[in-house]
């Protein structure tokens, strides 16, 4: 008994370790200030100071949940970072408790944990607050309810949790959505091999129906309201709708959507992945066997939601890369199953190396804890990067760098300008807008002007047409081509190049132009295009 490790004599202690490790070390980052907002954080936390039903790009769960950690934290990174910090804590409960206990594979449960925390995927939403870190929470709530549902037809909980899951995963994100389609596949599944209940059917998709209504509702009225622009956007955005012609089939795009979730995942762990999902694919078309126990039976559903909920989603991205842009993370809640799948592959061996190896067993331990290895390492790398002494054009956090000092500037400026306090601050890109909007002094309103882009929320609020006769600081990150179109806004500008600086190092470098005696006029060149 004394030979078997700890993780196996007691696995919910390892589970808890790897947790509160985990979490403590992104709570330590997100506190310490590592890193400026992105500008999409800084986005949601600004919906946060005009509350709404719902919001051009995304639903409002996540302005929701930044609102009350900043009403507990203060307007401070930590205080829009924090919700993101709880749902990876969140997220990896969820995730050990359905894999120990509702498919009853504790083994299974370390190695998803494990696996989890060892992603690059996992290791940004668990410090990035982006609205897939609430969606996360919810999606793995909504797949072990609907499992748990299947095999407790009688109890209510399941249904409840199914609901709630729905709702709340609406508010967050569209992609909720794609979860009546796993649905869909695993019922088909089921029904196959004669293993489908009607009553199970029917209330689940009840429960998922109820549930999507309720988060679905207050989105549906804000676009009544704002002559749906929240969905122009979406269609757009997925290829379903363009302003310009696009090909059906095209080849550009498909190496770098799969070549960046090689990345976002590893490519060991990747492999491992593919390899766990083509395993319960066949599993799952196969069936038990005629005679087969309950255990093969039970197999053979966890099987088959898992690889509905993987290759549904992710083949669905894998084939629509051919039509349009698929960006990185629209696949991510794919990998929720994908992580488990790779972690029952990771326990059991692959089959692979069970073939080349002379001593099966010792290298597969070997080859396991290599890539434990390399993933602890990632997650060391990811958490320390602004201290890596790595060239800017190699270190991603450099974009993250330097807003604070920008801030800084930006009030420098402005006290040089005649009238301090009637000065307003503006860019062309609603990301760039958004960093001002928390970064610039006092955290003012700020605005985007439309020089030829698609629309934003900026666009469905106010402009600054009453700040008539006041100054303005416009930045952005390239050379102002569009310095011809101020002469109509202001009487005279002006441009410096600011490089800017974070603990010490060289982070992003802007255009400041500083405009003098604005006009009132505010364009708007590319209404209608979402």
């Amino acid at each position: 008994m004394q030979n078997i490790p700890i993780w196996q004599r007691r696995p919910v202690l390892a589970a808890a370790a790897i947790i509160f490790i985990t979490t403590a070390v992104r709570l330590w980052f997100v506190a310490s200030s590592q890193l400026d907002l992105v500008q999409d954080e800084a986005q949601y936390w600004d919906w946060t100071r005009r509350l709404q039903l719902s919001y051009y790009s995304k639903g409002p769960l996540i302005a929701w949940i930044i609102h009350l950690w900043t009403g507990v934290f203060g307007d401070t990174e930590l205080g829009v970072r924090f919700g993101a910090v709880l749902h990876s804590c969140l997220a990896q409960m969820l995730l050990y408790y359905g894999v120990a206990r509702v498919f009853r594979k504790p083994s299974v449960a370390l190695w998803t944990l494990v696996i989890a925390n060892t992603t690059p995927l996992f290791m940004v939403s668990g410090i990035l607050m982006t609205t897939d870190s609430p969606l996360l929470v919810c999606w793995a709530m909504a797949l072990f309810s609907l499992y748990a549902a299947g095999e407790r037809e009688d109890a209510v909980w399941p249904y409840l949790l199914l609901g709630l899951s729905m709702a709340l995963g609406m508010l967050a994100k569209y992609m909720m959505l794609a979860m009546f389609g796993v649905a869909v596949f695993y019922m088909l599944g089921l029904y196959r091999h004669r293993m489908l209940s009607r009553r199970f059917a029917v209330r689940a998709f009840l429960a998922m129906a109820v549930g999507t209504a309720i988060g679905f509702a207050p989105i549906l009225i804000w676009n009544m309201q704002n002559d749906w622009v929240g969905f122009k956007h979406v269609s757009t955005l997925a290829g379903v709708t363009s302003s310009k012609p696009k090909p059906i089939i095209r080849f550009d795009r498909f190496p770098e959507y799969f070549g960046s979730q090689i990345g976002i995942i590893t490519p060991w762990w990747f492999a491992f992945m593919i390899a766990g999902a083509w395993r319960a694919l066949k599993l799952g078309w196969r069936g038990a066997s005629q005679d087969g126990v309950r255990e093969d039976r039970v197999h053979v559903r966890q099987a088959m939601l898992l690889a509905s909920a993987f290759w549904m989603l992710w083949g669905f991205f894998i084939i629509w890369s051919f039509h349009t842009r698929i960006y990185p993370n629209w696949s991510a809640m794919s990998y929720v199953a994908g992580i488990i799948l790779a972690a029952t592959a990771a326990d059991r061996g692959s089959l692979l190396l069970r073939r080349a190896a002379v001593s099966a067993r010792k290298k597969r331990i070997s080859f396991r804890r290599g890539c434990v290895v390399l993933g602890c390492l990632i997650f060391v790398v990811v958490h320390s990067l602004p201290y890596l002494p790595l060239p800017d054009k190699f270190n991603p956090a450099v974009r993250l760098m330097g807003w604070h000092d920008l801030g800084n500037k930006l009030d420098e400026m402005r006290h040089e300008l005649p009238a301090p306090d009637k000065v307003f601050y503006f860019s062309d890109s609603y990301d760039v807008t958004a960093a001002l909007a928390f970064y610039a002094p006092g955290k003012p309103i700020t605005y985007c002007a439309d020089f030829g882009r698609r629309m934003s929320q900026y666009d469905i609020w106010p402009g600054p047409q009453d700040k008539k006769g006041w100054d303005a600081l416009y930045v952005c990150k390239e050379y102002p081509v569009i310095v011809p179109q101020f002469a109509d806004m202001f009487e005279e500008y002006s441009y410096i190049e600011y490089q800017t600086m974070h603990g010490g190092r060289k982070g992003r470098s802007f255009f400041i132009v500083t405009l003098r005696n604005f006009k009132g006029v505010w364009p708007r060149q590319s209404f209608g295009a979402f």
